[in-house]
């Protein structure tokens, strides 16, 4: 019993003792950080050794949200691509309405040049102001030096800026207005054919590289673009991204009509609305029938019971209406317990029928 006790006095002190160095460890850091940036490092330092102490040298615990330069997902950075193609489409389509009433092709000999000046307005108050194009924007991202290393955000500088311009604006440009140039009207002379070749060569070499620098982008998840990777800018968070916190009414709201729509998904296939609308359009001739007297039974033989239309190939079901021979046939595959639509008679066999059809002559008068 004594040696019990005194192992777990031992323990107990042993406690006791390794608190108090964690706590005066974490003093003097305290003390010796003096700035309030330093200070909260040091903080978040000493509580990260101490989670890792206190867990037995396992992993630390999970922070509450990513930092600003936290890595963005593939998906956020094409979206964000997308959303800047759909932007700059957008932007031509209202500046060309504007001349729908002028001659037509009076913008196409301009065209790539005035494409190039709606693009360079929307890079001066984008990515020239804030470092981030529309789309990063609504996504909240942003571009951030990655030539220079270190944790801490760093805006594009200005020559980044302007070859980021030159290589996306002026790159469409040259695409275009090359095409226009060399390929279109020109003679087959010596001097055309290099620039044809040229060209063709560098177009080439430019879609291998981008297509490569692609493959490198699923892979790490960063540069997805060569002009990306050649100016050295990664998107980076704008903001640190939380946890979201989601009202309980709409979760609630969203589930309930989750599970309604699954339940109308299992339903309907095994409703026949076909032939729920053919019973509700029975009991209307049914009505127009007593009032209609003999001309709708001679109309009942003139036109398909399904269709409406003259019967090809007319077939009975036992009633004295007629059916087209594959609008019945369709029909009774479908469903095996087949009913006139118009009289709600029962399927017994399926005849062929022999109309009689009487032709009057047509005098002048």
């Amino acid at each position: 019993m004594r040696t019990g006790n005194t192992s777990r006095l031992v323990r107990l002190l042993k406690g006791v003792a390794s608190l108090l160095t964690h706590w005066c460890v974490c003093r003097k850091a305290w003390l010796v950080a003096v700035q309030p940036g330093k200070r909260r490092a040091v903080h978040v330092a000493v509580c990260r050794s101490l989670k890792m102490a206190g867990a037995g040298g396992d992993k630390p615990l999970a922070e509450a949200g990513p930092s600003p330069l936290s890595r963005v997902l593939r998906i956020s950075q094409l979206d964000a691509f997308e959303l800047d193609g759909a932007l700059e489409h957008l932007i031509w389509s209202q500046f060309a309405r504007c001349f729908q009433h002028f001659k037509p092709g009076l913008l196409t000999p301009a065209e790539p040049e005035l494409k190039a000046l709606l693009q360079l307005l929307l890079w001066r108050f984008t990515v020239c102001s804030n470092s981030a194009t529309v789309g990063q924007a609504l996504l909240n991202i942003r571009y951030r030096n990655a030539l220079i290393p270190g944790q801490r955000y760093r805006p594009m500088s200005r020559q980044q800026k302007l070859w980021f311009a030159l290589l996306t604006v002026g790159g469409k440009w040259l695409r275009e207005r090359s095409h226009s140039l060399l390929l279109l009207g020109r003679p087959a002379d010596s001097g055309v054919r290099k620039a044809r070749g040229t060209l063709a060569l560098i177009g080439g070499l430019a879609k291998a590289a981008s297509l490569f620098n692609f493959l490198l982008f699923l892979q790490s998840g960063t540069f997805p673009t060569l002009t990306e990777r050649l100016l050295g800018v990664q998107p980076v968070f704008s903001q640190p991204q939380g946890p979201r916190d989601i009202n309980f009414q709409y979760m609630n709201r969203e589930l309930l009509w989750h599970g309604f729509a699954e339940f109308l998904i299992f339903l309907l296939p095994l409703v026949n609305t076909w032939k729920l609308k053919a019973n509700v359009s029975a009991l209307f001739s049914l009505s127009a029938n007593t009032k209609g007297g003999t001309a709708t039974e001679m109309s009942s033989q003139m036109e398909c019971a399904v269709c409406g239309e003259w019967p090809t190939m007319p077939h009975s079901i036992g009633c004295s209406h007629v059916f087209c021979y594959y609008c019945i046939k369709s029909h009774t595959m479908a469903d095996i317990f087949f009913t006139c639509p118009k009289c709600s008679a029962e399927l017994v066999t399926v005849q062929p029928v022999k109309l009689q059809i009487e032709l009057t002559e047509m005098h002048p008068s």
